[in-house]
Parts: C-alpha cells; structure tokens; sequence
C-alpha cells in the first residue's frame, strides 16, 4: 500500500527548553506515565513546553488493542501502584497547572475499570490543590453505571470520553470491546447523573470516513448533550498501526467548526494537529466566559 506523505500543514513543535525539563523532571521523580509520550502526541513540544501535561493513571498497559493506539497492550493483571493518586496529586502540584487531564489505559482486568482510582485522584489533586481544576479523559467502563457515578461523584470539572470514529469505521479503528454505541451511552449515563457535569468527546479524520459522516457523528453527540468537541488530524504512529488515509485539508476543519458551533456545542477545537486533551484549559475557560 503506498503511504501518503505528509502536507506542509502537518508540522509538530519539538521539545525545546522552558518548562519541558521541569515537567519531565517531576513526572519521573513521581514514576508518572503521560499520554504525550505514550501515544506519541505530536504536540508533545508544544504542550510540554507550555508547562502542561495529559497524566495516565493506571500503569501503561492497556487490556484492549485499538488499531490506532501507540500506548502498549497487554495483560497487567490487576496491578495498581497504591501511589499513584497521591505521587499525581504532588506531581500536579509542583508543576503549578491550573488545568489537570487525567487518562488513563484499559482495565479490563479490574472489577470497576479503575473507576476507583480515578476518584481518588481526582479528589487527592482537589485537596492537594483545590483551584486546580480537573478534566478526565476516561475509557468506557463498559458502560456500567456504578462506575461511572464513582468518577462523576468526586467532582471533575469536565468528564471526556471519546468516541474516535465514525459509526461505519468503528469495527475496523477500535477494539471488539468498544462500541460506537457504548460510547454514546457512556456519555448520556455521565449526564444524567450530573446534568451539569460539562462533558466532552473526540473524533479522529483521515481514516477514510465522509464529511457526512462526521455530520452524524456531530449530530449523535448532541443528541446525547456533549458541550465540548475536539476533531483532528489521525497520524500513524507505527507501520504496524491503521494507514492514514487522507490529510485533511485545515479548510475542511473550519468546515467540521462551523457545523459545530451551529449544533450548539459550546466548543469546538477542530484542526489537524487538534487532539483530544489539546489546549484543554484554554477551552473550557473560555467557555465559561461566553457562559
């Protein structure tokens, strides 16, 4: 199969000096994973060196294999690091953000998906620093109510769950175990025990999806009353991973921005080097101010 090669609007920040070997620093002294190196974020550079930071709890192996995911499969085996909410919550901290997201890998392996662990994070950051406001970027849980009411009880400030993919492509980009329908459940069930919990998905293009499609996929967040929105560019991590199928073009995401904002989500971060957690803060400042 011949691989595309990449546009002139497909250029990453490098790591440079600043904050990046601070926020390095703290989150090896606390034996912390992120997202940014996990999944090989292209906005890595940009991120890091803004002082920001997407933690992953949970350790670094996933118990699903999602064919555009960098982040290790395997089977952990029900170990968690007793640590971790506190080592994040000190981590938080010392970097000084103002804004947290916390993800995390699959855990299948685990009764409750590592809900459990996710609200004691959530609530030793808060105590720790109780302005710091939290954002948590979760994986589906299966779908069971009890443990999505454990995160949703300990007051983050936005609950994500990203859907990825549109309905037809869904089988092919993600794991068996993930549904296009368990996503959308997952998030009307984080609404309807916190109405006004704000809430917040993603969905990756180039992947050989139509611009209809992603219409509908807008169409069937709103119907389950998402506030925030992300779309961006899938980048190959690996050639073992999903091929990109088409770059598309910044004037299509103003194209994907503007049918959000006339759905009524409250933001809409579309663009090619957009990721889910990308300028997170930033987003759900200003919507509070247009609030």
């Amino acid at each position: 199969m011949q691989t595309l090669h990449k546009p002139e609007w497909i250029r990453a920040t490098l790591p440079g000096p600043g904050a990046y070997p601070k926020v390095r620093g703290i989150l090896r002294k606390y034996g912390l994973h992120t997202v940014c190196e996990e999944a090989l974020c292209p906005n890595l550079g940009e991120c890091w060196g803004g002082g920001t930071a997407t933690i992953m709890i949970l350790g670094d192996i996933c118990t699903r294999g999602c064919r555009f995911c960098a982040v290790k499969t395997g089977k952990p085996s029900g170990f968690l690091d007793a640590m971790e909410p506190e080592n994040v919550a000190r981590a938080v901290s010392e970097m000084g953000l103002k804004y947290v997201v916390l993800t995390s890998v699959c855990r299948d392996d685990l009764e409750d998906g590592g809900a459990g662990v996710y609200a004691e994070t959530i609530r030793k950051i808060k105590q720790t620093k109780p302005e710091v406001l939290v954002e948590v970027l979760i994986p589906d849980f299966n779908a069971e109510s009890e443990a999505l009411k454990k995160v949703v009880d300990a007051k983050p400030d936005v609950v994500a769950h990203n859907i990825e993919t549109v309905k037809r492509l869904t089988p092919l980009v993600r794991d068996p175990r993930a549904s296009y329908e368990k996503s959308l459940r997952v998030l009307q069930l984080v609404k309807q025990i916190s109405p006004t919990t704000y809430t917040k998905s993603s969905i990756m293009v180039g992947l050989g999806e139509s611009f209809e499609e992603v219409v509908e996929t807008l169409r069937d967040l709103r119907e389950v009353d998402v506030d925030f929105v992300t779309i961006g560019q899938y980048l190959r991590p690996t050639l073992n991973h999903l091929p990109v199928k088409e770059y598309v073009h910044p004037d299509v995401f103003k194209m994907y921005e503007r049918e959000c904002l006339a759905m009524g989500f409250k933001y809409a971060a579309c663009g090619p080097l957009v990721r889910s957690s990308y300028r997170a803060g930033e987003f759900y400042l200003m919507s509070m101010m247009g609030r």
